[in-house]
């Protein structure tokens, strides 16, 4: 052994095996993380309003349990009052704020969703966008 090696500790049967096992397991996941690559489309909704005092009557329906499709139904102004579904878009599709707000997001449902808060500002008004899906 050289100067600067240190000696292996021996293992003691098969629960260290198995622990190893599982450490070497959860890097392995780590590295394919990694290098998954990255969403290059979001099956996305949004909530669009004028004002930002509409934006928190929307959130505040939101935190009751309301589903975001029936408040996007009443209170989008833009043709997303279909339940607030804008599709599958790819990056770079919407203004620059708003592709980067979804593609930060989770997946999530329309029961349970996970949505920009605050809200992005954008040309357009204000949004909240939630995310559906992921490819």
């Amino acid at each position: 052994m050289g100067k600067d090696s240190k000696p292996k500790a021996p293992t003691k049967g098969k629960a260290a095996a198995a622990g190893d096992a599982k450490k070497g397991d959860a890097k392995k996941g780590a590295a394919a993380e990694k290098t998954e690559k990255p969403a290059t489309h979001v099956n996305v909704r949004h909530i669009l309003c004028e004002k930002m005092s509409q934006i928190e009557t929307a959130i505040e329906r939101l935190n009751n349990g309301e589903g975001f499709d029936k408040v996007a139904r009443d209170m989008s102004i833009d043709k997303a009052r279909q339940g607030g579904s804008l599709g599958w878009k790819l990056r770079g599709d919407n203004v620059k704020d708003f592709s980067d707000a979804a593609f930060a997001l989770p997946v999530s449902k329309v029961d349970k969703p996970v949505y920009t808060n605050p809200p992005i500002k954008t040309s357009h008004g204000y949004h909240l966008i939630m995310v559906e899906g992921r490819k």
